[in-house]
């Protein structure tokens, strides 16, 4: 499941919006619609100036994208009279380029934000609205889609400044492999259980298939197990653990657990063995574009229900899994895939109508996630879609692959590959998964943000070598645990702890 595993849970039960929610459901049956819910303030289209809303989220820009902003604005124009306009940005420019938006107050009114791209940052810069107000007034389809505890978990200081897509909220990790060598070569991937039983499968690899690398890491510039294999809550930053969503409540610093150790050891054997890249370190392959085209076998990954499937749809091929941990949820997946309201918008009110329309509005939704229906998709049943006739993922006009990013993805159609019960199956996996401790807690950096600058230069500088096998851990680990050391993380451990001690105390 290509969805970032990262990053409160207070729970908010407000009269008027659970009265609201009562009249639907969490798959978008909703009875009250943006213009309705702005009509019950006392505003409605016809009242409203016209208004663009700029919706900045990562992805590369479409061939068609111009005509599916036109079909979307269609819709927006007719309920409240404001037009959208869809700006994506490559994930390499996201962070410098949005970045530069907030600070010159470029106009933007609807952003993609994440713990992994300083979503804590923004909100103590002042840089994003509270939407409290706005939600109570406009979010009825964001409150009856989301569960309390869901929606909860991205306050800051008691405050909703973002509000979190619904779609895998929860994951276990695992391995995906081409189906096609598995078979080849009779892999029992029953046999399959931890990272330890691993070795055989790539030695099979390895040696029936010299020019197939036997794993890569998922993303660009990154180690196997970013985003792709984790046994503790990261509590936002990975700069101090709770190891097994438990550990007592005590947050460790993971880099000096013996788990990590092992980990290296593992990474290590596997890069001396060639089974990862030798240029791991300082490549910037994708690891599904390389299984796509057939110079990989696997990739680690966080899963849940229609993996599988979907991750066969993206790279063209039959694709099989294997589970190497248990299913749990914590902040940090919540609250991986959120939208904010940035200060830079003349009108976060109207925003507000169009964002909750990405989570009440079917029709909106899937134009949003999958383009014009009988140009970029054909319907087979009436939530079954495949391409037109001639159409395919390479040469489609419009399709960022990235439905879990726009909203309600309960509202999405289903591809003819998939199961057509993913997500229900999806909302029962979010809501049978294993809590973390600490589920809901959110760490303020305020008082340690110098140590935290320092620590992640230092973070930079090794993680990458030595999660990657490029460096001996026997030597590098305790260079890296020294300087970590040195650049502060005790304290940054030590007020994460008192932080998380009081959230505990009055949760």
């Amino acid at each position: 499941m290509k969805r970032k595993s990262f990053i409160m849970m207070l729970t908010i039960v407000l009269s008027t919006v659970m009265l609201l929610a009562g009249c639907g459901d969490k798959n978008g049956n909703s009875t009250a619609s943006p213009s309705e819910t702005a009509g019950s303030t006392g505003t409605t289209g016809k009242d409203l100036k016209p208004y663009e809303v700029v919706i900045a989220f990562y992805g590369n820009e479409q061939k068609d994208m111009q005509a599916v902003q036109d079909e979307m604005s269609k819709i927006t124009k007719e309920k409240f009279n404001a037009t959208v306009k869809l700006l994506p940005i490559g994930v390499s420019a996201w962070a410098q380029q949005t970045n530069l938006m907030l600070a010159s107050n470029e106009k933007v009114d609807l952003m993609f934000t994440s713990p992994l791209f300083n979503y804590a940052t923004q909100v103590a810069k002042g840089q994003l609205h509270s939407l409290d107000e706005m939600l109570d007034k406009y979010g009825a389809g964001i409150r009856q889609s989301l569960e309390p505890y869901q929606l909860a978990a991205s306050k800051i200081n008691g405050q909703h400044y973002a509000v979190p897509n619904v779609r895998d909220m929860a994951a276990y990790y695992g391995l995906m492999m081409r189906k096609d060598l598995v078979d080849k070569y009779h892999i029992d991937i029953s046999k399959i259980k931890t990272i330890n039983d691993l070795d055989a499968v790539f030695q099979t690899i390895k040696e029936n298939e010299p020019e197939v690398m036997p794993l890569v890491a998922k993303n660009p510039g990154t180690a196997p197990f970013t985003a792709g294999y984790s046994t503790f809550d990261a509590l936002g930053d990975s700069i101090g653990v709770l190891p097994n969503y438990d550990n007592g409540m005590q947050v460790v610093n993971w880099f000096e657990t013996k788990e990590y150790a092992d980990q290296l050891t593992i990474l290590r054997r596997w890069y001396q063995a060639g089974y990862l890249l030798k240029d791991a370190a300082t490549g910037k392959q994708d690891g599904r574009e390389l299984v796509k085209a057939g110079k990989a076998f696997s990739f680690l990954s966080n899963m849940g229900p229609g993996s599988d499937a979907e991750s066969s749809r993206k790279l063209g091929m039959e694709m099989i899994s294997v589970p190497l941990t248990p299913t749990y949820t914590t902040t940090d997946l919540i609250t991986a895939l959120m939208w904010s309201i940035p200060k830079n918008s003349e009108d976060p009110e109207r925003t507000m109508m169009v964002l909750d329309m990405l989570y009440s509005d079917k029709d909106f939704y899937n134009l949003f996630a999958w383009g014009i229906e009988g140009k970029h998709y054909v319907k087979k049943s009436d939530n079954v879609i495949d391409f037109p006739s001639g159409v395919d993922i390479k040469n489609v006009g419009y399709n960022f692959g990235t439905p879990y990013m726009f909203g309600n993805e309960f509202l999405s159609y289903t591809w003819s590959t998939q199961d057509p019960d993913t997500f229900k199956k999806l909302d029962e996996f979010n809501k049978t998964a294993k809590q973390s401790k600490a589920l809901g807690f959110n760490f303020n950096v305020e008082n340690v943000k110098t140590e935290m600058a320092t620590v992640s230069s230092v973070r930079s500088e090794f993680r990458l070598g030595l999660e990657t096998g490029t460096l001996d851990p026997a030597k590098e680990l305790p260079k890296f645990n020294e300087k970590l050391k040195a650049a502060g993380i005790d304290k940054i451990i030590a007020e994460k702890q008192r932080q998380l001690d009081e959230w505990a105390k009055n949760k």
